[in-house]
């Protein structure tokens, strides 16, 4: 079985799952991620209803709610990018690179998802800085006193697996481009 990207058509992700050892690990860690994500999303939507409801019929909204629906919806947002990265899900303009051949293609990919790479590792790296500032600050929310550097430690530790799956996606499209995904282009 090969682990080469897969072609894709109008609505499908352009990687099929991976097949390597660490690959499937990182996409299973990825998925679960995702999965984490659409929970929070429910969360986040089941208590932005009760608020709504609660200011509409009683006059009496959930206190802090805007603070929950801020850190919530970030950390959903960050749970899908890992998962999306490792499908090749990424918006892509391919006009011009439609009648390249699959290595030239392969490529740009590779040079695409290494620069992504860089700048999600900044991304990460800002993150560590800003928890670290948080977490010695003792900043807390307004309303509900969440200590702030818990939503930097979980965007963090996503961003570690986004960084990974950058790598990871580079590599396979660096082994399309020099022949060695086992398909012999």
């Amino acid at each position: 079985m090969s682990d080469a990207p897969a072609e894709a058509g109008p609505g499908e992700a352009r990687l099929a799952p991976p097949v390597d050892r660490f690959g499937r690990a990182l996409y299973d860690a990825s998925v679960a991620i995702a999965v984490i994500g659409g929970l929070i999303t429910l969360v986040v939507t089941a208590l932005t209803v009760v608020s709504v409801v609660g200011r509409g019929v009683f006059n009496d909204p959930l206190l802090g709610d805007s603070e929950v629906v801020e850190v919530g919806i970030a950390l959903a947002i960050f749970s899908f990018l890992p998962y999306c990265q490792m499908r090749g899900a990424n918006v892509i303009v391919d006009f011009f690179t439609m009648a390249a051949s699959t290595r030239m293609r392969a490529c740009l990919d590779m040079i695409m998802n290494a620069v992504f790479l860089a700048c999600v590792a900044v991304l990460t790296w800002r993150l560590a800085v800003g928890g670290l500032a948080a977490f010695r600050n003792g900043d807390n929310s307004m309303f509900l006193r969440i200590p702030l550097w818990w939503g930097y430690l979980a965007g963090f530790i996503v961003s570690i697996v986004w960084c990974l799956s950058c790598l990871h996606v580079a590599v396979r499209f660096g082994r399309v481009m020099i022949g060695a995904d086992g398909q012999g282009r």
